[in-house]
């Protein structure tokens, strides 16, 4: 089950709006152009091919872009992904274990980018229109780097607000993310993405 809801996290790096006439990409364009930090809560549901039970999660993300990101699971089991624009460090409280990697492998043309990067999203993403569906308007994020490891991201948006994105990588598996209580715009403390692996576990990748 851990395994599961890690891959999930994996997912995001490797593996986070709506105007009245706006489509779905023009949408992406505007909400990150008007968005310079941003936190939320969120769900996220993973499943797996093969007929196993979805694992769910939940916890905080915050992001400052360019490149810095904190994404916390809290529940069920704790785990904390943290980028401070150089690199992303991946601490798995039960393993004992940090893997260190730098941005640009870790975050580049992966779903962290859509939400963490520039603003330059044709470079690293082939967008489209993917229609309404669950009162959300979608847009459709394909990967133009072959070894991403994602097949699709998928974005949904309410209002002006970033609700959900689904994430399908290249093994079958599919991550659901839903977001609540999103901020756009807070003042986020320095401390936020800064991260000091804990005295005894192991670093690897560094």
């Amino acid at each position: 089950m851990k395994r599961l809801i890690t891959c999930g996290t994996a997912a995001l790096l490797a593996v986070l709006p709506l105007f009245a006439e706006a489509g779905a990409v023009d949408r992406l364009h505007r909400f990150l152009a008007g968005t310079k930090t941003l936190k939320a809560e969120f769900a996220q549901v993973v499943v797996a091919q093969g007929g196993r039970k979805p694992q769910q999660s939940s916890g905080l993300v915050s992001i400052a872009r360019p490149g810095k990101l904190r994404w916390e699971i809290v529940k069920p089991y704790p785990q904390l992904v943290v980028g401070d624009g150089e690199k992303v460090w991946i601490y798995d409280s039960e393993l004992q274990q940090v893997t260190v990697r730098q941005v640009g492998q870790a975050i580049g043309g992966s779903p962290a980018a859509l939400l963490s990067g520039s603003n330059d999203l044709e470079r690293n993403f082939t967008l489209s229109e993917a229609g309404e569906r669950d009162g959300l308007l979608w847009v459709d994020a394909v990967p133009k780097a072959g070894d991403s490891g994602f097949e699709l991201v998928r974005l949904g948006f309410a209002g002006d607000d970033l609700k959900a994105m689904e994430l399908r990588d290249s093994f079958g598996q599919t991550t659901l993310i839903r977001f609540s209580a999103l901020e756009r715009n807070p003042a986020l403390p320095a401390a936020t993405f800064r991260f000091v692996p804990p005295e005894g576990v192991d670093v690897v990748g560094e």
